[in-house]
């Protein structure tokens, strides 16, 4: 399939539902947990065990949406994602009780996952054709990013025009009621992303054959689950998701070893976020040049050196400059994984028309760290405060990475450019 197969603007309408779909249950939270915390009335494991329930059901959802992408052209699947993720918002926006939470984190994690995930990647490869496939996962990941940076930042504009009051005075009445809007508004604005999918994220028909599977047999299923780059990219992908819960940490070191205060703090948080859409645009555009799965060996290398720095505690009070250089090391290496691992699944000989199927495998194990990586890193931190406790939590992003560069190294070898 040549790069021609569909125009630019359904990227960036990928690139808009990918972020959009997760803006509910995920980056309101990210950006105001102290507000969500308090109008909800929720502790933080309260919260986290929120996500828990999100996790199991997405982990189930990964398996059996797989399958579903390779039957259903992506738009229709995408856009019926979208609104009745958007839906969600409505009995979110009533305050519901903790249970009645748990249980739409559970529904979001069957709208966002089994309607959503492998439609998105597969409709990303559709676009990337045979000669641009670093481009489209590298601006699909970056342009995840700013979309997610824009929609916090418009949040927080929203949040601070309804609040009458001073922000720290605000009473709890107050904050729900201009929360309220927040989530009025973003759920809105999903639907209406949603509507923009069913209407101009279309495919030509030759194409939208070629990619769609009358039914799914279990000799295909069997026939994806042969391929040694299927196994490998369960690894990689799971390595390289690791580094990626680890980089939440940068703030938290910012405030407990740099003795940085709240705002500073979360000006590094948000650094962060900005990082990200440079490092998918350049590492896209780079990787296509050459060879997308040398660069994916290239990036769990810089993210090893980079968490080498941290764990043998060079990165102290006194070195500022270098603290900041170390996290966009860190970041360069981890957000270019991040980037380039479904990238790759062409080099791997994954069949386009199974794609759904491939990602729902591999996303089985792949993204097994939404369980365990956010328990392991609190029990790291916690077991030893302040500084030992960010130095483990590093030394297992080396180990992560070393494991992954290893599994990457083999997919380079294995399916070197002839």
């Amino acid at each position: 399939m040549d790069q021609k197969s569909a125009p630019w603007y359904f990227l960036i309408l990928v690139i808009l539902a990918g972020e959009s779909v997760f803006i509910l249950p995920f980056v309101l939270s990210r950006v105001f947990r102290p507000t969500v915390l308090d109008a909800f009335g929720l502790d933080n494991v309260q919260l986290g065990l929120c996500f828990s329930v999100y996790g199991v059901v997405a982990l189930v959802s990964y398996l059996f949406g797989g399958p579903l992408a390779d039957k259903f052209p992506p738009r229709k699947l995408i856009a019926l994602a979208l609104w009745m993720t958007a839906l969600g918002g409505l009995v979110y926006a009533t305050f519901p009780s903790y249970d009645v939470l748990k249980i739409l984190y559970g529904y979001w994690g069957f709208t966002t996952i089994f309607l959503f995930w492998a439609p998105m990647i597969k409709a990303t490869r559709v676009w990337g054709g045979t000669t641009s496939q670093g481009k489209a996962f590298g601006f699909l990941d970056g342009g995840r990013g700013l979309v997610g940076a824009l929609f916090g930042t418009m949040g927080v504009l929203i949040f601070s025009m309804f609040i009458t009051s001073e922000i720290a005075s605000a009473s709890i009445s107050e904050s729900r009621a201009a929360f309220k809007y927040v989530i009025l508004i973003s759920a809105g604005i999903v639907a209406f992303v949603g509507l923009l999918v069913w209407f101009f994220m279309k495919l030509d028909s030759r194409v939208e054959k070629e990619i769609i599977l009358d039914k799914i047999t279990m000799s295909q299923i069997k026939e994806v689950l042969r391929l040694p780059s299927v196994w490998l990219l369960m690894i990689i992908i799971l390595c390289a998701y690791v580094g990626y819960k680890i980089t939440d940490v940068f703030s938290l070191y910012a405030q407990d070893v740099m003795r940085y205060d709240q705002v500073q703090s979360a000006q590094v948080g948000t650094f962060l976020l900005f990082i990200r859409p440079v490092i998918g645009v350049l590492i896209g555009i780079l990787a296509d040049r050459t060879q997308t799965t040398f660069w994916l060996m290239i990036s769990f290398v810089v993210a090893f050196f980079g968490a080498l720095l941290f764990a043998t505690g060079l990165v102290s009070t006194s070195a500022t400059a270098l603290f900041f250089i170390s996290i966009l090391v860190v970041a360069t290496g981890v957000y270019a994984a991040r980037s380039l691992y479904f990238a790759v699944m062409q080099r791997g000989q994954i069949p386009l028309v199974l794609t759904g199927t491939a990602v729902g495998l591999i996303s089985l194990i792949g993204y097994t760290p939404d369980i365990f990586a956010g328990p392991a890193m609190g029990y790291l931190l916690d077991s030893s405060p302040g500084v030992e406790g960010h130095q483990h939590v590093f030394w297992m992003l080396a180990i992560f990475s070393f494991i992954g560069g290893i599994a990457a190294w083999y997919y380079f070898r294995l399916y070197r450019k002839k």
